[in-house]
C-alpha cells in the first residue's frame, strides 16, 4: 500500500523525461495517486502525451497556457469532471525571456519582468485559486523553487527576484487556505540538467561547483526530489505548510 494511495492530483510543468515534474509525477504514481498533467504548447504535446501514456491510456491530458486564466479554468473543470475532488497540485512551471538570463540584471526591461513574474509566481496562484474548490477534504500543494530566490547567482537575474515572489506567494497561500486544510509548500531545489536549466548560461559550472562545494560532495537526483514531493503530498507531512525545503545536497548551508 503507497502512502498516496487514493490520492487525486493535477501536475503542471512537465516538458520532457528530464523535468522535476516528471521525476515528482513519477513517485508519486509509484506511491498510488491518480494523477492528471497539462502540457504547455502544441510544441510540447507529443512528448508529454507519450510520457503521460506510460500512466494508462485514460489519463488525463490537457492544454494550458497559465498566462491565461480561461486555460486555468478549463483545466480545473475538466478534472473536476473526471476526478470529483482533488488533494494534490504540483506547480513546475517558470519563464523568462532569454536575454533577461543573459545580459546584466540592471538592463531588464518592464517586459520582461512582467512576463517573468505572472507565469513563474502569479501563475502558482492563480492555479491555486482553481484547485481550492475541488480540494473539499484539504490536500497539498507543491512548487518548485531555486536557492537563486534568495541568493546572486550570475545569470539567474529576473527568474531569480521570480522565484522569491514564489516563495512569498506560498507562504501567503498557506496562511489563506490553512483553515481549509490545504497546505502549500516549495521544493528549493539543486540544479539539475532540465530543458529550463540548460538555459541558464553557465550551467554546465554549476553542476560542477555545486558537486565540488555542497556537504555531499555531489548534485541532488531526481528521484531524490521525486521522495521529496511524495513526503510534502503525504500525511507525513501534515503539519508543514508556508514552507521552502531545501533539496539541494546541503548547498544552502555554506557559507564559503
Amino acid at each position: 500500500m503507497g502512502s498516496l494511495d487514493g490520492k487525486l492530483g493535477v501536475v503542471f510543468g512537465v516538458a520532457n523525461k528530464r523535468s522535476i515534474a516528471w521525476a515528482i509525477a513519477q513517485a508519486w504514481h509509484r506511491e498510488g495517486a491518480r494523477l492528471a498533467f497539462t502540457y504547455q504548447g502544441e510544441r510540447l504535446r507529443e512528448n508529454v502525451e507519450e510520457l503521460v501514456g506510460t500512466f494508462g491510456a485514460d489519463t488525463l491530458l490537457l492544454p494550458c497556457d497559465v498566462s491565461q486564466d480561461d486555460q486555468i479554468a478549463a483545466v480545473f473543470e475538466a478534472v473536476g469532471a473526471k476526478f470529483g475532488r482533488l488533494d494534490l497540485l504540483l506547480h513546475s512551471v517558470a519563464f523568462a525571456p532569454k536575454e533577461a538570463l543573459e545580459g546584466d540584471f540592471l538592463n531588464t526591461t518592464r517586459d520582461a519582468f512582467r512576463i517573468s513574474h505572472d507565469i513563474s509566481a502569479y501563475s502558482l496562484v492563480a492555479l491555486t485559486r482553481g484547485a481550492a474548490p475541488l480540494m473539499v477534504n484539504g490536500g497539498s500543494v507543491v512548487a518548485m523553487t531555486y536557492y537563486g530566490s534568495e541568493k546572486v547567482i550570475p545569470h539567474y537575474n529576473v527568474m531569480g527576484v521570480a522565484k522569491a515572489a514564489l516563495e512569498a506567494s506560498t507562504r501567503y497561500l498557506a496562511y489563506s487556505l490553512g483553515p481549509k486544510k490545504v497546505r502549500v509548500n516549495c521544493i528549493s531545489a539543486g540544479p539539475v540538467n532540465t530543458l529550463a536549466a540548460r538555459g541558464i548560461a553557465g550551467f554546465s559550472e554549476m553542476l560542477k561547483h555545486y558537486e565540488a562545494h555542497t556537504p555531499l560532495k555531489r548534485n541532488v537526483l531526481p528521484d531524490e526530489l521525486g521522495q521529496t514531493g511524495v513526503f510534502l503530498a503525504s500525511d507525513g507531512a501534515a503539519a508543514i505548510t508556508g514552507q521552502v525545503l531545501y533539496v539541494d545536497c546541503g548547498y544552502q548551508i555554506m557559507g564559503m
